[in-house]
């Protein structure tokens, strides 16, 4: 009959053959569907032309058309600029909503404002208002500065209310305890937000700030609607100038390369922590 231990990797081994036979026949079920599809042809030759595709990957200087490739390395970099603007502001936001006293209620009220309205405004909106609002008030000093950083503005505001939250949550989610012994050592409240409540929440908020970047690398596609040169504006100079639209599934592609590793990682870290989460009660 076998040892339990060896049972159990025998019956985990057929559920993963099971699982992966399972998923190999959805996804030829689906291949299939496609390719027998009445317009599987011209679909195809719309999204998936080889030809056009390295054209778009490549760009056509020649024919006015600009490299998806080398535009998505826009967009890589506003991604890893704004992640940082982001992590800081939206740390401010969350450790002002977390001071105590009246006298600081009217900081607590603005940040809490600050969260709901950027919140609740699609970002898309908040691209508009910023990269078009903002240069019409003609503000010495402010209406020369190029567009990307209105683009990158409105991403920073309204991603830091997100991750402010997500900051907020883990910070509330430290025991009590924890500050009522900082305090009992002689620490300030500041100084035990600092060194002891703050620590502790960063790592318990690592995957859904993760999720929450994930979401940022996709939506600094938005800054395109300024006309700023990015892979989706690029896929977009591409199809209207061959009436193809192969150039977006480029752009998706490049998309798809940054996104799904951070997704796995996120994943790992949350089994991390579940592990080490259960080995903690066991002991």
């Amino acid at each position: 009959m076998g040892s339990p231990r060896s049972r159990r990797r025998l019956h985990g081994r057929r559920a993963v053959v099971v699982s992966a036979a399972s998923t190999v026949v959805f996804l030829g079920a689906l291949v299939a569907l496609f390719f027998l599809a009445p317009g599987s042809a011209q679909v195809r030759r719309t999204f998936f032309n080889i030809p056009d595709a390295r054209v778009a990957l490549i760009g056509d200087p020649q024919h006015g058309i600009f490299s998806v490739g080398l535009s998505f390395l826009f967009n890589i970099e506003m991604f890893l600029i704004g992640e940082v603007l982001i992590l800081v502001l939206a740390m401010v936001i969350a450790v002002i909503r977390q001071l105590q006293g009246p006298v600081l209620f009217p900081l607590r009220l603005l940040a809490i404002a600050y969260a709901d309205f950027f919140r609740g405004v699609p970002l898309i909106l908040v691209i508009y208002a910023i990269g078009f609002g903002v240069p019409a008030l003609s503000l010495a000093g402010v209406s020369t500065q190029p567009t990307v950083v209105y683009g990158m503005a409105a991403l920073v505001l309204s991603y830091s209310a997100y991750v402010s939250e997500v900051y907020r949550a883990g910070i509330e989610s430290v025991h009590p305890s924890q500050v009522a012994a900082a305090r009992s050592l002689g620490l300030s409240h500041w100084q035990s937000m600092r060194f002891v409540v703050i620590p502790q929440a960063l790592r318990r908020v690592v995957p859904p700030l993760l999720n929450d970047f994930i979401s940022l690398q996709k939506d600094t596609a938005l800054v395109a609607v300024l006309g700023i040169i990015e892979a989706n504006r690029a896929a977009g100079i591409q199809s209207s100038t061959d009436f193809n639209y192969t150039g977006y599934t480029v752009a998706a592609v490049l998309f798809l390369v940054i996104t799904i590793p951070m997704a796995r990682f996120t994943d790992y870290l949350i089994a991390r922590d579940r592990r080490r989460r259960q080995a903690t009660l066991g002991h």
